[in-house]
C-alpha cells in the first residue's frame, strides 16, 4: 500500500494564486486544498505570494527594459501594471496584508517586503542606488503610486464596487497613499 503523496508546494501555490485571482476579495485563500499540509501558517503562505509577486515583477521589469531601454521609469511602471493585471487577486491580498496585518510578524514582513519592492522599483528606474535605502524607499513609493494611479484594479467589474463611502479601490489606494513616505 502506498502512502498518499504530499502536494507539491509549487502546485499548491499555483492553486492559491488562481483562487486569489478568481475571488479578488483580498482574503488569503487558506481553504485551497493542500495549503494546510504545505504551508506552516498564514505568514508562510503570504510570504510565498509576496515572493512570487516580487519575482514576476523583477522579470517583467527586465523584459520591459529590454524592449524600451531608453525609458527606465516608464518600463518600471508598465511592468508593475502588467503584473498587477496578470495577478489582480494576489495584488489585493498583499495590499490587504499591508494595510491590515493580522499580527506584528505580518506587519514586519510586509514592511520589509514593501521596502524591498520600492528599492527594486527605484533602482530599476535608475533613480536610486541599490544601497540607498532612504532614496529608494521614497522614489520607489512614488513609482508604485504612479502605477497604482493608472491601474483599473480588480474591482472595476460590475458588482465589485464598495458601499457609498467610495469604491473599494479608491478607499484602498487612499489608505496606501497614507503609508507612503513623503
Amino acid at each position: 500500500m502506498s502512502t498518499p503523496q504530499r502536494p507539491r508546494r509549487a502546485e499548491v501555490l499555483r492553486a492559491v494564486i488562481a483562487a486569489c485571482d478568481a475571488r479578488r476579495d483580498a482574503v488569503l485563500p487558506t481553504d485551497v486544498p493542500g495549503v494546510a499540509e504545505t504551508f506552516s501558517d498564514d505568514l508562510d503562505l503570504l510570504g510565498a505570494l509576496q515572493l512570487r509577486w516580487h519575482t514576476r515583477l523583477a522579470g517583467r521589469i527586465e523584459r520591459e527594459q529590454a524592449d524600451q531601454p531608453e525609458d527606465l521609469a516608464g518600463s518600471v511602471v508598465r511592468a508593475w501594471l502588467a503584473v498587477a493585471d496578470e495577478t489582480p487577486g494576489v495584488r489585493v491580498v498583499l495590499d490587504m496584508a499591508r494595510l491590515r496585518p493580522a499580527d506584528e510578524r505580518t506587519r514586519t514582513a510586509m514592511t520589509r517586503a514593501t521596502a524591498k519592492e520600492h528599492l527594486l522599483l527605484a533602482a530599476s528606474a535608475g533613480r536610486a542606488a541599490p544601497s540607498d535605502l532612504v532614496r529608494g524607499a521614497r522614489v520607489g513609493a512614488a513609482l508604485e503610486l504612479q502605477a497604482r494611479s493608472a491601474w483599473a484594479g480588480p474591482y472595476d467589474a460590475p458588482g465589485r464596487r464598495g458601499d457609498a463611502g467610495g469604491s473599494v479601490p479608491a478607499r484602498l489606494w487612499g489608505r496606501l497613499r497614507g503609508l507612503i513616505p513623503a
